[in-house]
């Protein structure tokens, strides 16, 4: 391992220990935050230098790194020099949708003709249990309208790019993913809103074609553009096409930050709660998304797939939402609680699943490396016919 990376996991350990030593001396929250920060942000940037699993976690720790930071110091994601900072949100979602695009073809919204049931199945999963599981979360919590509201659009949103990447980690249907997330993005304009008048809709008003013209702009018209880049200018810019994944992956940790920030009042007084909710939907929509498709009788890698679509919402898009209805504090907050969430869940689930894949597919090559052994060992009988001719 490269020295650099090997400090900065010592620095984190370090922090590690005076982030538990400051707390049991009875320090501020102010002065906590400081090691708790540091600790994070060295962790993330250590483990990059690692050959281990957690080197898949750096994003993950990124984003708890900025949602830290945004809980223990709040100011410095709400405004800045007078500007607010919540007015980034949109902004910076279109630019991970336009890096999204960039990333899809023309013939990943046509691969539906190809494997129509597997896209069928996905889309009908992704947009029923995802929003069943909400209402149902909703209810059962008693959250406040508008938190119950956030809750429900988590689960009415689409999947989005964090789903393929987890797919590609997987080793599992790369092209039916992209496919699905493609497909449901074009989708989310209608169906999210239909989905948030009817169930959300008991607890706060609803403007369909106000919200259908928020996700237009905010995720097809980006998403189109970077598509027809992908199409006319692809490798024209290749210093663009490198540098898009980290401009997103930034996006996303910033967003999260400043949601983490309007919404620190509601994340602390609802507490342990709004984590376990979130958590619970996430992990239902895994276990409810892959084994309605073992029902459906698709293969395994296909079913792992549509595991992850239906378990990874588009965060950033409820989170963009929340701020168009001027709700970033109430409705977005569950969007964080996901979107933190689900990097750490769906990193697990698709480095669990890669190293089955790995022991499956090394199964039938030793069996029969052992078959040619044996072979090989088995003493070689004479033939005495030739013998006896030979006599």
């Amino acid at each position: 391992m490269n020295l650099f990376y090997k400090i900065l996991l010592y620095v984190s350990l370090f922090c590690f220990g005076s982030t538990i030593a400051l707390l049991i001396l009875g320090y501020s929250a102010g002065v906590v935050g400081i090691t708790v920060v540091l600790m994070l942000i060295a962790l993330a940037i250590g483990v990059r230098g690692t050959d281990t699993v957690f080197k898949d976690f750096a994003f993950s720790i990124w984003v708890f790194a900025s949602v830290a930071s945004a809980m223990f110091y709040p100011s410095y994601f709400t405004q800045l020099g007078g500007f607010e900072l919540s007015a980034l949100i949109v902004p910076l979602i279109q630019i991970i949708m336009f890096g999204m695009g960039t990333s899809l073809s023309i013939k990943d919204f046509v691969e539906v003709v190809r494997m129509p049931k597997g896209v069928l199945v996905g889309l009908v999963c992704q947009f029923t249990i995802m929003p069943v599981i909400g209402i149902s979360l909703a209810l059962i919590f008693d959250f406040s309208a508008e938190i119950a509201a956030g809750v429900v659009l988590i689960g009415s949103s689409p999947s989005g790019v964090a789903s393929n990447v987890m797919t590609y980690i997987a080793e599992a249907n790369l092209a039916l993913s992209v496919t699905l997330t493609a497909i449901g993005t074009l989708l989310a304009p209608l169906v999210t809103p239909s989905l948030m008048e009817l169930l959300a809709g008991q607890f706060v008003p609803i403007d369909f074609l106000e919200m259908m013209w928020s996700i237009i702009n905010m995720i097809i018209i980006p998403v189109v553009l970077g598509v027809l880049f992908n199409r006319y200018l692809h490798g024209r810019a290749k210093w663009l096409d490198d540098i898009m994944p980290t401009i997103s992956m930034a996006a996303i940790v910033i967003i999260l930050g400043i949601m983490t920030a309007g919404g620190r009042d509601s994340i602390l007084t609802l507490g342990f709660l709004i984590i376990i909710a979130g958590i619970v939907h996430n992990l239902a929509g895994y276990f409810f998304g892959y084994w309605g498709c073992r029902l459906f009788r698709l293969e395994e890698k296909s079913c792992r797939t549509i595991a992850f679509e239906v378990g990874m919402q588009n965060a950033g898009m409820a989170s963009g939402i929340a701020v168009e209805m001027g709700k970033i504090a109430t409705v977005g907050v569950p969007s964080v609680i996901f979107g933190s969430w689900m990097n750490i869940s769906g990193s697990a689930l698709a480095n669990w699943w890669r190293r089955k894949s790995l022991v499956e597919e090394a199964r039938p090559q030793n069996k029969e490396a052992k078959i040619k052994e044996k072979d090989s060992e088995t003493p070689q009988i004479p033939d005495t016919a030739s013998n006896e001719s030979n006599l």
